[in-house]
């Protein structure tokens, strides 16, 4: 590595202040510290000392992602693999179909390989132009601002395509990410600056913009010609009942949905290293899960004739749509979500509440995480300016007595 260290420090001339390629510095700053911690320290009188950095945080939230992707290249290609097996095909069409073939892999959904393969020939074109788009925006303002290329990204870039079905159009992901990426935060000034969540953000702009690829019975599967609801779709057109599904399998993320979005166990996996790690809030889980607990028993008690979202158990809400995803991954975004402890409590149960009253309320739209995500991120920093102030006046009224 030390050829690399050499290489590096020969170049930096030329893009250092005056140089040739100035204006390209954030691209070799940012080459520099994704290989090698900075190089730089504090001159003078220093306040804090912390190993924790944003390149830290960001490597150790992906590396909490790691079973969700795992899940999510295992249920795509599961999904496929059992819904051409039951039309009777023995090969997937196209050019993944090729590949397979190719690789002596066929529709087997008892195959683990056969499954991760296939799974990952649908997630891998997606997650590729995710970051290959998002990140020329990156380096864009990067560029023209004379700033440093941050490691905010990184994590977007797993987050938004874990978000997507398999069949979504690469162009509306292109898309998706440009919108994420440009309207929720460099228009705010960049990583730090954004008060939305960039992925989540980008997924409303899909789903809103083309709802035919993002939404409905046909977009879950990868397989042409076959549909299938979501359980979540299935519960709000006839509650539990209608769920073909068991809880354990939707616990398990054996179920059609957003690639990365099923396994609540690959959520808790990574909620467990975040809370482990100190990078994930735990307030925010603990208050958002009890709260969307609390507000779906209140329903249940309510009930309705009409409705069957109102008689779906608490416990079904955790494990179907994005609940257990957004919970441990979007909700926790230490950017967009409040800062303050006491205000973490009272956000959390903002989202949870705003949850489920947007599944059961609105059965049209069954799936409520990331619109209670975003409805959330705009009160976060107003939770935390009523925080601080009532901490500033009780400090205030304790000085005034003393």
């Amino acid at each position: 590595m030390k050829f690399l260290r050499d290489l590096l420090d020969s170049q930096h001339s030329k893009f250092d202040k005056g140089g040739k390629l100035e204006k390209f510095y954030p691209m070799y700053e940012m080459i520099d510290t994704f290989v090698y911690t900075p190089g730089d320290v504090t001159k003078g009188s220093v306040h804090l000392r912390d190993t924790i950095d944003l390149k830290r945080t960001m490597v150790t939230v992906a590396m909490a992602l790691g079973p969700c992707i795992l899940m999510a290249l295992y249920n795509t290609g599961f999904q496929a693999n059992t819904a051409l097996s039951g039309m009777g095909a023995t090969v997937a069409s196209g050019w993944r179909g090729e590949i397979l073939s190719t690789l002596g892999l066929g529709v087997n959904p008892a195959n683990l390989i056969a499954n991760m393969v296939h799974g990952l020939l649908y997630f891998l074109p997606i997650f590729l132009v995710t970051n290959i788009v998002g990140g020329f925006w990156e380096v864009i303002f990067a560029t023209v601002r004379k700033h440093e290329i941050n490691e905010g990204f990184l994590v977007t870039g797993i987050l938004f395509p874990l978000t997507l079905p398999a069949t979504i159009p690469l162009w509306q992901v292109a898309l998706g990410i440009t919108f994420g990426v440009v309207i929720a935060k460099e228009i705010f000034g960049g990583t730090g600056k954004n008060f939305l969540n960039v992925a989540l953000t980008a997924r409303a702009f899909l789903f809103f913009a083309y709802p035919a690829q993002i939404s409905g019975d046909a977009v879950w599967i990868a397989a042409d010609g076959f549909t299938g609801a979501t359980a979540l779709g299935q519960a709000a057109a006839g509650g539990v009942a209608a769920i073909t599904s068991s809880w354990n399998e939707a616990f398990l993320g054996l179920i059609p949905g957003s690639m990365g979005e099923t396994s609540t166990l690959a959520c808790l996996l990574g909620a467990g290293f975040l809370v482990y790690t100190g990078i994930g809030s735990w307030r925010i889980m603990l208050s958002l899960l009890v709260s969307a607990g609390v507000f779906a028993l209140l329903l249940n008690f309510i009930g309705s004739g009409t409705n069957p979202m109102f008689g779906l158990p608490a416990h079904w809400h955790f494990v179907l749509g994005g609940f257990a995803f957004g919970l441990v991954f979007m909700a926790t975004d230490p950017v967009t979500g409040a800062m303050t402890f006491k205000g973490q409590y009272f956000y959390g149960a903002l989202i949870g509440v705003m949850v489920i009253l947007v599944r059961v309320i609105n059965p049209a739209f069954p799936e409520g995480m990331m619109l209670a995500i975003l409805f959330g991120n705009c009160f976060a920093p107003l939770i935390d300016w009523f925080v601080v102030d009532g901490d500033i006046k009780r400090r205030e009224a304790r000085n005034a007595q003393g």
